[in-house]
């Protein structure tokens, strides 16, 4: 299996408000940007769409190592939250539904695709290239501002 690092952002202005995704994908030396984003979200569905995004730009089933500043993203799947919570019809516990659930189902449907190994990194902490990806989420938010 090929070995990729994927780096992951998301931004909101406003909570909701807009919003903007980055994602920095590195393969053998080489390394791609992109980002995107949308004129009313939230800084979750971002942060999430940013790992969605660049995990669906993988063309084979690969080996990733995602370092993300999002512990929603990082809890929900490195304890295994997001699975429950599907197998619960999506729901958290008895009373309360599950955010996002069809972005969710995406990056879970992508992650039975590829080994995905998640790295919780402070944001905003000089983290080379979660500073990088900040900076595309931020720009791509700003285009509908």
């Amino acid at each position: 299996m090929k070995k990729v690092e994927i780096f992951t952002d998301g931004a909101c202005k406003g909570n909701p408000g807009p919003g903007g995704w980055g994602a920095v994908l590195r393969y053998n030396g080489v390394e791609k940007e992109i980002s995107g984003g949308e004129a009313n979200t939230t800084n979750n569905r971002m942060e999430l769409t940013a790992v969605i995004r660049a995990l669906e730009m993988l063309k084979e089933p690969c080996e990733v190592v995602l370092c993300t500043d999002s512990q929603y993203v990082s809890n929900a799947i490195k304890l295994g939250w997001a699975k429950k919570w599907k197998s619960n019809n999506w729901m958290r516990n008895k009373k309360e539904k599950a955010l996002n659930p069809e972005l969710w189902d995406r990056l879970l449907s992508l992650c039975d695709i590829h080994n995905v190994e998640i790295i919780w990194v402070k944001g905003h902490a000089g983290h080379p290239e979660n500073e990088r990806c900040d900076r595309l989420a931020v720009a791509a938010a700003e285009k509908y501002m």
